[in-house]
């Protein structure tokens, strides 16, 4: 994978942020070292993909930790349908609600928000491998959300959820 030479620059970078390990800070460690893991997992990316692909898969790892926080159990990343016709960043649960995500990443703010790239091909994509998950998975129409997270390169990243960006067609 890495040989250390190369690992330690990022190990030294991201280890002062790490570094206070009390028994009183237990969760906020296990967050800390999941968002390490992520840094890692980025930089080896950074390495095999195109920049924009990296980025947009950067920017999903932090949605995804966003959301877990947030307390929606993600159950499924990067869901495909057979046809591959549609693609759905995240999909969790909240409170009995399945809840489909797109997940927009943006660099700079310089062209707008990023959610603003949804347009209705995507939205149409998106419902799309939504009715086929909740069929396969026996969830009722009625129990189907649709949110988005646009997570923005600053320092710290910025990140915003938006819940109910649209709805569901009502017929099934």
């Amino acid at each position: 994978m890495y040989p250390i030479g190369r690992l330690r620059p990022i190990l030294q970078e991201n280890f002062r942020r790490l570094a206070p390990l009390h028994s009183k800070q237990g969760p906020l460690m296990l967050g800390r070292i999941y968002e390490f893991a992520d840094v890692l997992r980025h930089h080896n990316r950074k390495r095999h993909l195109a920049p924009d692909t990296a980025l947009g898969r950067r920017g999903e790892d932090i949605a995804h930790r966003h959301l877990q926080r947030a307390g929606i159990i993600v159950v499924a990343k990067n869901y495909r349908m057979a046809s591959g016709r549609g693609e759905i960043d995240l999909i969790g649960w909240e409170n009995g609600t399945l809840v489909f995500v797109e997940v927009k990443t943006r660099g700079t703010d310089e062209y707008g928000a990023p959610d603003r790239a949804i347009g209705k091909e995507k939205e149409a994509s998106v419902l799309r491998a939504a009715r086929e998950y909740a069929r396969h998975a026996e969830v009722p129409w009625e129990n189907v959300r649709f949110d988005t997270v646009s997570v923005l390169f600053t320092t710290p990243p910025s990140v915003t959820h938006v819940r109910d960006v649209f709805g569901p067609p009502s017929a099934a």
